[in-house]
């Protein structure tokens, strides 16, 4: 019985051997009696997320054989072609795969040789594209509403806005305006930065933006909102700094009534026509017309207007002129103010006449008047009162004068 199990267990083995041997000379008959060759795998894949399209970024193989990559999706219905010539592993290969829908996509990569031989599949899968939806989830940056815009004393424009929304990743804020030369300029507003200044900002020019966002740090594409969003008018005009007012008296000037009604009452900040003694009040002795000077305490580019309001009664000047320079030296004039050559005089002392004012009322209201834009600089002001609504001689009150410049200039 020994012998016989012997006999049967040699005769297994022999089968064996014999059938492995048929097998082995079956597969290489179906390979063509070649051997399977591999070449090398792509390393560390990872993608690139766009708009509608990804980059496919990898690092090369070493092997030295390799002549292409070849990308399938869709089930192996699209494929994209990238021929390789870099096999240092230092370095990076990108693939840009283009005109996608937004959807989630798997990648499957192969290297070839030159022989047309294929490593084993790489996949890359969960690789997210994104497109219009993603896009139209956007909104732009919000301007801080309360305070939109400051102005500075230099003429400069800062915007001011909150704080980046988080929903998706904010990396620029593109701002357009019309710069003083008329020419449209963009700046852009980072994300960790909630204010941008424009220095040459043109008045009465419009401001808009649009912020771009990416959804994840790397995206190759960057997704600006649809729809732009407009700053509030910007109105570059300004009171001018009354606390920089003094009294400027030249010879020929009118005095005043009593100390308490001098010419400082002009810019005591009053509102609507004020009472003795809150008023000017010119003195009973200088006739008219009479004349009365003061310094605004710094050069004015540009005086857009001004705002004179009269007494609550009486003796508000009807007819006066306004006038201007921006250097005083020298500027006093000889003649009277009721001398037919006191405006010439004027003029040939440096002064422009920037306004003249004529009312049909009682005076007493605010009455508020432009300049022309083409006046000089102006620091300094004379006013020249011709007629009062009383027509008394020799006074004259009011009660307040406003002046406005514009920032920009």
């Amino acid at each position: 019985m020994k012998n016989l199990f012997r006999i049967c267990l040699f005769g297994l083995v022999v089968a064996a051997f014999i059938g492995c041997q048929k097998q082995d000379k079956d597969f290489k008959n179906f390979l063509g009696d070649k051997e399977v060759i591999y070449p090398g795998l792509v390393v560390k894949p990872h993608f690139k997320p766009g708009d509608q399209r990804v980059a496919l970024v990898w690092t090369p193989s070493s092997d030295p054989s390799i002549s292409r990559y070849v990308i399938y999706w869709n089930n192996k219905a699209d494929s994209l072609v990238v021929n390789s010539t870099n096999h240092n592993t230092s370095d990076s290969i990108t693939a840009v795969i283009p005109g996608l829908s937004e959807y989630i996509y798997s990648f499957t990569i192969f290297s070839y040789d030159n022989k047309g031989n294929r490593s084993i599949p790489l996949d890359i899968n969960n690789v997210k594209v994104y497109g219009p939806v993603f896009r139209s989830s956007l909104v732009n940056r919000l301007y801080n509403v309360a305070k939109p815009v400051t102005i500075t004393d230099d003429g400069n424009v800062v915007l001011n806005f909150l704080q980046a929304d988080t929903a998706a990743i904010n990396v620029s804020t593109i701002v357009k305006y019309t710069n003083r030369a008329g020419i449209e300029t963009q700046k852009n507003l980072s994300p960790d930065s909630n204010t941008l200044t424009l220095t040459d900002f043109k008045n009465g020019s419009s401001i808009s933006y649009s912020s771009g966002f990416v959804p994840v740090r790397g995206a190759i594409d960057t997704f600006y909102v649809n729809d732009v969003t407009t700053f509030p008018d910007v109105n570059g005009i300004s009171i001018c700094n009354k606390a920089l007012f003094k009294e400027n008296k030249l010879p020929n000037d009118a005095g005043t009534y009593e100390s308490g009604t001098s010419v400082s009452k002009l810019w005591d900040g009053s509102v609507g026509p004020q009472g003795y003694p809150n008023i000017f009040h010119s003195d009973g002795g200088s006739g008219m017309p009479h004349t009365l000077t003061f310094d605004m305490g710094q050069i004015y580019k540009k005086l857009t207007s001004v705002e004179e309001t009269g007494r609550d009664c009486c003796n508000n000047p009807d007819d006066f002129e306004i006038w201007g320079t921006a250097d005083i030296t020298n500027a006093a004039t000889n003649l009277s103010a009721k001398d037919a050559g006191w405006p010439a005089e004027m003029q040939a002392k440096g002064w422009t006449l920037l306004k003249h004012v004529t009312r049909s009322d009682d005076g007493k209201a605010a009455l508020k008047l432009d300049f022309d834009s083409t006046i000089p600089p102006v620091r300094y002001i004379r006013v020249r009162i011709k007629h009062v609504t009383t027509g008394d001689g020799n006074y004259s009150n009011m009660s307040e004068l406003t002046f406005w410049k514009d920032v920009f200039n």
